[in-house]
């Protein structure tokens, strides 16, 4: 059985983003709740997961000068670089997974569409949130599949939300501004339901 790194790998290596269900042309809903959070263009922003998605790119785009990028998958990143051209010298990469993840700096705005809900046990949650109670300074921005969307992705297990559930699970850092849900139409035609969920961190 292939370890999780292994998994995405093989996955990132042997298919287009026309043939995994997460793929958006413009990840519209993150980009609103990035736009509300109404950071400075200089804003220390990481993309949790970030695989080959285009939020880099629509993030480059509107300015945003400080954009790092974290997935466990080689190959992913070197798919956002080779698309991005000379624009990837602009970005901070890092390749790991994210219960391995050791920030050496601290972030104002933590963006995470479809990672987090592979998090299926209560330690993985645990490290997760102590990661981004420690490391985000500013705002949270967390997406995943809601009760109403899928109980597995790319054949592994995940944790699904409403929005109580996000609220509880980040509570200790952080409070609620924002909650939606929304369908996304994946490249097959279907749609998968996800849960958003934008937070402000506690002042102490």
């Amino acid at each position: 059985m292939m370890n999780t790194k292994e998994h995405w790998e093989s996955l990132y290596k042997n298919k287009n983003p026309d043939q995994v269900s997460w793929t958006q042309t413009k990840p519209e809903i993150s980009l609103a709740l990035i736009k509300e959070a109404n950071m400075p263009k200089t804003a220390k922003i990481i993309d949790i997961g970030g695989g080959d998605s285009k939020l880099v790119d629509f993030l480059l785009e509107e300015g945003y000068t400080n954009i790092t990028v974290l997935d466990i998958s080689d190959h992913a990143l070197e798919k956002a670089k080779y698309r991005l051209g000379t624009k990837a010298d602009k970005i901070q990469w890092i390749v790991s997974d994210i219960i391995s993840f050791q920030p050496t700096m601290t972030y104002d705005l933590w963006h995470d569409r479809a990672a987090f809900h592979f998090l299926t046990s209560a330690s993985e949650i645990k490290t997760y949130t102590n990661l981004t109670n420690k490391f985000v300074t500013d705002r949270l921005i967390i997406g995943t599949f809601s009760t109403q969307g899928p109980n597995k992705c790319s054949g592994l297990e995940i944790s699904q939300y409403d929005e109580n559930g996000l609220i509880k699970t980040f509570e200790s850092g952080f409070e609620k501004t924002r909650c939606l849900t929304a369908d996304h139409l994946t490249p097959f035609g279907t749609t998968q339901n996800f849960q958003f969920c934008s937070f402000k961190k506690l002042t102490t």
